[in-house]
C-alpha cells in the first residue's frame, strides 16, 4: 500500500478503494453488491476509529484495508438481506399479511 491517508479521504467509488489498497475484486460482484460493501466497510471503519483512536495514519490504513477485505468477504458468504444493513430490510411492510400470520380455525 503506497497511498496516504489524505489520498484515502478523497476516494468515493468502491473500485477506488480496492485499487488504492491493491486488492483484487470481481467487478460483476462489486456491481451487484456495491452499496452493501461500502456500508459494511463504513461500519468497520467506524469501529476501528472508535476502538483505536490513537492509531497513526499508516496503521489506520492497514486496518481499513483489512476492513474492506472483510466487508467484501461478508457478501461473498451471505446476502444483503441476511445482513440487513439498510432500513428497507428491517421495516415490516405496511398493509401486508404474511403467510405465516394466516391461521385456520
Amino acid at each position: 500500500m503506497s497511498g496516504t491517508i489524505e489520498e484515502f479521504k478523497k476516494l468515493v467509488d468502491a473500485e477506488e478503494y480496492f485499487i488504492f489498497f491493491q486488492l483484487p475484486y470481481d467487478q460483476k460482484f462489486v456491481n451487484v453488491n456495491r452499496l452493501h460493501i461500502l456500508k459494511k466497510f463504513s461500519q468497520y471503519m467506524n469501529e476501528i476509529d472508535d476502538k483505536f483512536p490513537d492509531l497513526g495514519p499508516e496503521e489506520k490504513l492497514t486496518q481499513y484495508c483489512l476492513a474492506l477485505q472483510k466487508a467484501y468477504q461478508v457478501f461473498q458468504e451471505s446476502t444483503p438481506h441476511e445482513q440487513k444493513l439498510f432500513k428497507v430490510f428491517n421495516d415490516k411492510p405496511k398493509n401486508v399479511i404474511t403467510l405465516t400470520e394466516i391461521t385456520s380455525d
